[in-house]
């Protein structure tokens, strides 16, 4: 197993980083909150976790060892794959999704894109002894787990990452408003990584 890779980062992309590695460029899947934290040409250490399949290896990089763990956790659930359990981690800090099974909360997992109540009420079950508590807060004596960045938050972040001025990232942000709007009056967490494609294409178009 990669615990994790640290180098320069070489290069980054809406949903993957490039870190050099002893001369090599190692792939990385990673979630916009991840890649906002990254500077092209700037030292990083990411932890990853490499998933392994027949015809392919994937590496996927996190902030932190606990987000990797939480990514491993979720998928020993069944029908969480590493592209479910990352989509959770995108929306969801960790300690929100341990507050969240430990609090028996269907809305905060359905917020999660591909998720609807009958897979939440399932992941519920499965993973109530897994996750463990909450780390930063102990349930029914300090509240809730703290809220994720919001999606505006998350997007401009991630688009000063990929280089882009601040001026330019607000005009981005502005643009794709009405889509986050949307999904948040349907009852569903606007998805960053969508929401940070279009934003670029706005971009490019613009440019």
């Amino acid at each position: 197993m990669i615990a994790f890779v640290s180098g320069p980062v070489a290069a980054l992309a809406p949903t993957t980083a490039v870190i050099e590695v002893g001369g090599v460029g190692m792939l990385v899947q990673c979630t916009p909150a991840t890649l906002a934290g990254l500077r092209t040409g700037e030292e990083a250490r990411i932890a990853t976790s490499l998933v392994v399949r027949e015809d392919s290896l994937t590496l996927y990089g996190f902030a932190d060892d606990d987000e990797r763990q939480t990514f491993e956790l979720l998928q020993t659930a069944s029908g969480v794959g590493p592209r479910l359990a990352q989509a959770m981690l995108a929306v969801h800090a960790p300690d929100t999704l341990r507050a969240a099974v430990a609090t028996g909360d269907e809305k905060t997992l359905t917020a999660v894109p591909g998720i609807g109540k009958k897979g939440a009420q399932k992941l519920l079950l499965e993973l109530k002894d897994r996750l463990g508590e909450p780390l930063g807060t102990h349930i029914g004596r300090q509240g809730a787990a703290p809220a994720p960045a919001s999606w505006s938050d998350q997007l401009h972040s991630a688009l000063i990452g990929l280089g882009y001025a601040t001026r330019e990232a607000d005009e981005a942000v502005a643009l794709v408003a009405p889509q986050a709007e949307a999904a948040i009056e349907a009852g569903e967490a606007p998805a960053v990584p969508r929401l940070l494609r279009a934003a670029l294409q706005s971009l490019n178009r613009t440019r």
